[in-house]
């Protein structure tokens, strides 16, 4: 049951451009307006960080993934949701979800972002070279921090307001692929294993991923 009132899009001017964005008022925004101040300084570092150098996609993976590991069911459910409408596959949000990504430079970003969760940004000097040699930019690296810090205020504004949730509920996540999984999907395989042949259907890949 929510635990602030859902406030109108007339009740603030933050509300009304969020429904002239958005085309409606979702409730996680609708509670958020029960302190103006907080609403606006949430929508501004938002807007700023799409102006910056991660690409829209990232942005939301690193959204979906921070509201994983923050354990936000409504956020989660909302950035799925983008997720899809952006095209990213069912299994790239379920990767999403576990920080990866076939793209190297991606995995990188993900990476790095939920070390930045798990240790409260005490990144390692090796992870750090790690998400460099991939391409991770110093302008990307202050993003990240940037966007684990945007998005963990929606979580934990979530977690204390209990918004109803108004987005299709995100599926169950299951466990990571294995390395064997992994390795398959990738092309390559792990010593004692056999990669899919190039021309393999995608029955014949998951046989093979399994």
């Amino acid at each position: 049951m929510p635990r602030l009132p859902q406030l109108t899009e007339d009740t603030t001017e933050q509300l009304a451009q969020v429904r002239a964005q958005l085309g409606r008022v979702p409730n996680l925004y609708a509670a958020m307006a029960n302190g103006p101040a907080a609403l606006a300084g949430y929508l501004a570092l938002r807007h700023e960080l799409t102006r910056g150098a991660l690409t829209a996609r990232l942005r939301e993976q690193l959204a979906l993934l921070v509201a994983q590991d923050n354990g936000c069911d409504y956020c989660v459910s909302a950035h799925h949701l983008r997720g899809r409408m952006m095209k990213l596959s069912d299994e790239e949000l379920a990767a999403t979800r576990h920080a990866d990504d076939r793209d190297p430079h991606a995995a990188a970003v993900l990476g790095l972002a939920r070390e930045v969760m798990r240790t409260g940004g005490r990144v390692s000097d090796a992870s750090l070279a790690a998400a460099r040699a991939a391409g991770v930019t110093d302008a990307e690296l202050a993003e990240i921090v940037a966007h684990v810090a945007l998005n963990t205020l929606s979580n934990y504004f979530n977690h204390l307001a209990q918004p109803e949730l108004d987005f299709p509920p995100a599926p169950a996540l299951a466990d990571p692929p294995s390395p064997t999984e992994t390795a398959a999907l990738a092309g390559t395989a792990p010593t004692g294993t056999v990669a899919p042949a190039e021309n393999a259907t995608v029955a014949e890949t998951a046989a093979v991923a399994a």
